[in-house]
C-alpha cells in the first residue's frame, strides 16, 4: 500500500473495515467469503474464486448493528467486480484466496427471518493471526 502523504484520496464514501462471511452468488453458483471492507459505493471481499472483470455479482450477508444504527439485518447487494486478484495468502487445504472490489449498484434488506446460507465463521482476530488478512 502506498503511504505517500500527497497522494489524493478518491473515495467518496465513508469505509466502514468489517470482516463478516458473505455468500457470492455468480453464474448460477453461490461460493463463501469474507469481506474486508464496505461502504455505501462498494464492498472489497476474500474469496477462494476468481471473478472476471466486469462480472454481476450478488452478496448477501449480514450488516452490522454499527451500520444499520437499529440491530444486525440480512442484507443482498448486487454489484459488479472492478478488481479481482489473486493473493499469495492461502486459507485451509491450501486454497489460494482472492482479492475482490466489487462496486454496488443496488442493496436490499431482507425480512430477518429469510435464511441466509450457513458461514464458516471467521472472525478479524483469528484471520489476522493466520495471516489471512493483510494490514
Amino acid at each position: 500500500m502506498n503511504a505517500d502523504p500527497n497522494r489524493l484520496e478518491r473515495r467518496s464514501a465513508q469505509r466502514f473495515e468489517l470482516h463478516l462471511p458473505l455468500s457470492i452468488h455468480f453464474d448460477g453458483r453461490t461460493v463463501h467469503g469474507y469481506t474486508q471492507d464496505l461502504s455505501g459505493r462498494g464492498i472489497f471481499f476474500y474469496a477462494e474464486t476468481e471473478f472476471p472483470l466486469g462480472a454481476v455479482v450478488e452478496l448477501t450477508f449480514n450488516m452490522p448493528s454499527e451500520i444499520t444504527l437499529t440491530e444486525n439485518m440480512p442484507v443482498r447487494c448486487r454489484g459488479r467486480v472492478l478488481r479481482s486478484s489473486a493473493s499469495q495468502t492461502r486459507h485451509s487445504q491450501d486454497s489460494p484466496r482472492s482479492g475482490i472490489a466489487v462496486q454496488l449498484d443496488s442493496y436490499e434488506y431482507l425480512p430477518s427471518n429469510e435464511p441466509i446460507a450457513q458461514f464458516a465463521r471467521v472472525s478479524a482476530a483469528s484471520a489476522a493471526a493466520s495471516g489471512t488478512i493483510p494490514r
